[in-house]
């Protein structure tokens, strides 16, 4: 355990997303096999307990949620009470921004609608609260970009400052091929004389690096960083068919997924790198991502993975939400 930045909030190296295990539809790269196309609640909500049973004893104690995820907020709210886990023994951050609104249905269009207002913010944080209570620790601005404004936004920002003032860890969430700029914008904002957000999380994986910078300097700040989408939505586990990773990973006796994910947990300035875990399976073969020695030789090896970040969000944008 170490401390996520200047929050001091104790968190694991590996975290959980509940992204894909809140809600019917993601887009994971079989995702629905993942859930074997069983969407009733108590069936999801079971095999989300299992897998936050799986993530508590491979170790894992940050957990990230989103009003967005489904009900992934209510499942791991029942979580925490059942197994008797108080508040604090576990960090659990969540995001506001976003509005679920597929109905519990995969083929729905839209599942998500963005808005980041500060009327959206006052309700969802509430709601946010009223679920998790005192296990929240963290909230989050869900995917900021430069087209949201939502950093121009005073009202917002003022906002954020008092849950902030309050005790609350506000942090922002990046997407997009412009992460870094986002994030060297917010790294500017000071509301009352002190920084405004705490923890920044981003998508770094190998086939899109190019926020590595302008994360480390976040980090070198004082913020706390977390890896989202570590294995790109999918592309990079034995599903994705990223022949140099599996090639990689067979070499020293790795799954693609744990390759990937040890790539990340190598960064210097990561935190936390979030695995997405939808199955007990995954949990247990992410987790083996820590025991791995990520090398210079496998850097190299994979560096030609990357892609152009507009290249890399016009693929993550085609996926099918399953």
């Amino acid at each position: 355990m170490h401390a996520l930045g200047r929050t001091g909030l104790p968190v694991s190296r590996l975290g959980l997303g509940l992204a894909a295990l809140g809600r019917p539809g993601y887009i994971t790269v079989g995702h629905a096999d993942d859930l074997r196309r069983d969407y009733r609640v108590a069936t999801m909500q079971a095999a989300t307990g299992a897998v936050l049973d799986a993530a508590h004893a491979a170790g894992i104690r940050y957990i990230d949620a989103a009003r967005s995820y489904g009900r992934a907020e209510a499942f791991l709210a029942a979580w925490l009470a059942s197994r008797g886990h108080p508040p604090g023994s576990i960090t659990v951050g969540s995001k506001w921004g976003y509005a679920y609104t597929a109905g519990w249905r995969v083929d729905a269009d839209p599942h998500e609608v963005k808005d980041h207002s500060v009327a959206v913010f006052t309700a969802q944080l509430a709601e946010s609260r009223a679920l998790l209570g005192a296990h929240l620790q963290l909230y989050q601005i869900h995917s900021a970009t430069p087209e949201s404004g939502v950093l121009d936004d005073r009202d917002v920002l003022r906002a954020l400052a008092a849950a902030r003032d309050d005790g609350l860890a506000i942090g922002l969430t990046l997407s997009g091929p412009r992460q870094a700029d986002t994030l060297r914008r917010a790294l500017a904002v000071r509301i009352d004389g002190a920084p405004l957000f705490a923890v920044v999380q981003a998508t770094w994986n190998l086939l899109e690096r190019s926020a590595g910078a302008a994360l480390r300097e976040a980090h070198d700040a004082g913020l706390g960083v977390i890896i989202k989408e570590a294995l790109a939505n999918g592309r990079l586990t034995a599903r994705g068919g990223v022949r140099a990773l599996r090639d990689a990973a067979d070499e020293i006796g790795a799954t693609p997924d744990a390759l990937a994910l040890a790539a990340a947990l190598a960064q210097p300035w990561a935190d936390v790198v979030l695995s997405g875990a939808a199955t007990v399976e995954q949990v247990r073969a992410n987790a083996a991502a820590r025991d791995l020695v990520w090398s210079s030789d496998l850097d190299a090896a994979l560096r030609p993975l990357a892609e152009l970040p507009e290249r890399y969000w016009s693929a993550r944008a085609g996926l099918a939400w399953n």
